[in-house]
């Protein structure tokens, strides 16, 4: 993402879909040039089964110019001339972000990694899992909250419902279920709608319930990989934002793949977080438009 031109103060993500017409890329530029806004960059797409159109736009104001509620309002204005559904966001505040986890920590570690170096701009406002702290003693979590919510049958409600306190208090914009291996009930998928991004194996068949890995080595699968998706009350279904796979050979053990799927895991995730983060994941149904880097 481009750094705001020198005078300028930092720079606003504007993303937005509405039914496509002539008229929207001009009025959108308009609308910014009579605010003093510089645009750093735009994509676009038409997606032509639809007729629906997407757009993000990086831009800047003068220091000291326009304030954020006037954009807003002539934003808004757009919005009821186009029906416009759209999102204003400072590009240089990191997210906050809740990670949950299970017993497998490869994705938080990888995670946090790229936080610590600057890599992902998020800002972790608390850990939930349901092991307790002593399964993760050899992560710092760098004084990042850490709630210990296990869960059985009988507790799941009312876990989820501390679940949704910590979301809510923390002013959580993103929730990553990173290897967080429980199913989140309809009612709190659908609550999280749009803001909670999970990874999940999969592979060329898909295979599901237990040891996934050595189902797919005694199939002797070619292709291993990962998709990170929205999360929905359709289990694993949601829509796609990142995927990735990789090559093995009758050589590779169930350990081999393992340990390839983990660092497929890791990637994969990463990559979805940063693209959540940097807005360029506009929803589109049961599909998602990623405008990539």
């Amino acid at each position: 993402m481009s750094d705001p031109a020198p005078g300028l103060r930092p720079s606003y993500v504007l993303t937005l879909s509405c039914p496509n017409r002539p008229g929207i890329v001009a009025a959108i530029s308009q609308a910014l040039f009579e605010l003093g806004g510089d645009i750093a960059g735009a994509q676009q797409f038409d997606e032509r089964e639809s007729r629906i159109f997407f757009m993000r736009v990086v831009f800047s104001v003068p220091a000291g110019g326009v304030e954020r509620g006037m954009l807003g309002q002539a934003l808004a204005a757009l919005a009821a001339r186009f029906d416009m559904q759209w999102s204003l966001r400072e590009s240089l505040r990191p997210t906050r972000t809740v990670i949950m986890v299970s017993r497998f920590d490869h994705c938080l570690v990888d995670l946090l990694y790229r936080w610590r170096i600057g890599e992902l701009a998020i800002a972790p406002v608390a850990i939930i899992a349901n092991h307790p702290r002593e399964t993760y003693a050899h992560i710092d979590l760098d004084g990042i909250p850490f709630h210990y919510l296990p869960v059985t049958a009988a507790t799941k409600e009312a876990q989820e419902a501390r679940m949704a306190e910590i979301v809510h208090g923390t002013g959580a914009e993103l929730v990553v279920l990173a290897r967080y291996m429980q199913i989140l009930s309809d009612s709190m998928s659908a609550w999280l709608a749009g803001r909670c991004i999970n990874i999940h194996h999969s592979f060329l068949p898909g295979f599901k319930g237990a040891k996934p890995y050595h189902q797919a080595f005694a199939r002797g699968v070619k292709l291993i990989g990962a998709t990170a998706h929205f999360v929905t009350p359709d289990l694993d279904e949601g829509p796609i934002i990142e995927q990735d796979v990789e090559r093995i050979t009758h050589a590779d053990t169930p350990d081999d793949l393992i340990r390839k799927g983990r660092d497929i895991e890791r990637r994969v995730l990463a990559r979805a977080v940063r693209y959540f983060t940097e807005c360029r994941v506009i929803p589109n149904g049961r599909k998602t438009i990623v405008f990539n880097p």
